[in-house]
């Protein structure tokens, strides 16, 4: 037996010693691999930390969207959209625009309760049949009545003479609507009732082509689809809304976008009040401009501007009584499930101070 060296020295053989340089080999490879994991996981964990970061700068930086009513009609608001003074008024505060384009009011106000639209623009009875549905919609300004622009079309060459030999005749109109309203006035105006005629609801493409192929005897429609039809021989006008029509156009938004963009709504009145003041100066660059929009020509729009009153007004107490009486027409009449409070949908003084045009605001 071989002497010791030490106490706990011994020699190796070739085979221990290959032995231990592979369990060296193997351990460090199985360190770096580990080393390897703990560098990723920590850089995982660095971008995860820095992901809500990234997503706030994202955010911040990508512009939001207000959805606006696109008018088809020779109006201020079509104006405003063709020559794109909003959006760069909306560009500083982080919006673009984008305009959505709508039957009519009451399908506009089912999209502003349904988040699929911001700003809308209707007559006096969408916003009352959107409130009876328990919408919480906000009204924001109103406009000059503008009656000339509401007509009763019947055919060309139909037996029809006035408002009495409607008795018993199908009258086409988009439920809810101005022609709704007006109708009803006309009526009681001739001392006849809403139940006295064969009511058709149809949105004004489909009335329109009803009444193109003489399966309505009437229409109550806005412009541009009264001159069109008349231009095309196929309606004259029994009556236009001039002496009827005692409410304007009301511009309304939800609560919830009043109450998160009361700067984007100022901006919008402030930039639709400079277009409503072109509009009326300028009737001959508005038909220039609107042809394309309304499919009518230049001349023909120029007449028509005659029959509009530009102009924003600012919502008074006035107007609140006003709309508080359309409200409880359409009570009485049955066509709303509930009475309603208009005034839940209008501002205080003071909020609308802060978001109308100091000149829309002299016009109290």
């Amino acid at each position: 037996m071989p002497a010791l060296k030490g106490k706990f020295e011994f020699r190796k053989s070739p085979r221990t010693t290959r032995r231990s340089l592979l369990f060296a080999l193997g351990y460090c490879l199985m360190l770096s691999t580990t080393l390897s994991s703990c560098s990723e996981a920590k850089n995982n964990t660095q971008q995860s930390a820095a992901s809500p970061e990234s997503v706030a700068v994202s955010t911040t930086t990508e512009k939001q969207v207000v959805r606006i009513v696109r008018s088809k009609q020779l109006s201020a608001l079509a104006v405003l959209e063709k020559q794109g003074s909003l959006e760069k008024r909306l560009e500083p505060l982080g919006f673009k625009v984008q305009w959505a384009e709508f039957a009519a009011g009451p399908q506009q106000l089912e999209a502003l309760n349904a988040n699929g639209l911001d700003i809308a623009s209707t007559a006096e009875s969408p916003p009352v049949f959107s409130q009876a549905a328990g919408a919480p919609l906000v009204y924001l300004a109103t406009t000059r009545p503008s009656g000339k622009a509401i007509s009763l079309l019947v055919p060309v060459n139909s037996s029809i003479k006035s408002v009495t030999d409607l008795k018993g005749k199908k009258v086409a109109f988009q439920k809810a609507s101005i022609g709704h309203y007006l109708l009803v006035k006309a009526l009681e105006d001739a001392g006849l009732k809403l139940s006295d005629v064969q009511s058709v609801f149809l949105a004004p493409a489909d009335a329109n082509a009803a009444f193109s192929q003489n399966k309505v005897d009437a229409w109550y429609i806005w412009e541009p689809f009264g001159t069109r039809n008349v231009q095309n021989k196929i309606a004259r006008v029994l009556a236009d809304g001039d002496k009827l029509r005692d409410t304007g156009n009301f511009y309304s938004t939800s609560r919830q976008f009043y109450q998160a963009h009361p700067d984007v709504i100022k901006v919008f009145l402030e930039e639709l009040e400079k277009s409503e003041i072109w509009t009326k100066a300028h009737p001959k660059e508005v038909a220039q401009l609107l042809a394309p929009v309304t499919q009518l020509d230049p001349p023909t729009l120029e007449i028509m501007h005659n029959k509009y009153d530009y102009g924003l007004l600012p919502i008074t107490e006035k107007t609140i009584t006003k709309q508080q009486e359309v409200a409880d027409k359409w009570y009485s009449l049955g066509l709303i499930p509930k009475k309603v409070n208009v005034r839940d949908g209008f501002l205080t003084p003071e909020e609308y101070a802060k978001i109308t045009p100091s000149d829309v605001l002299a016009n109290k």
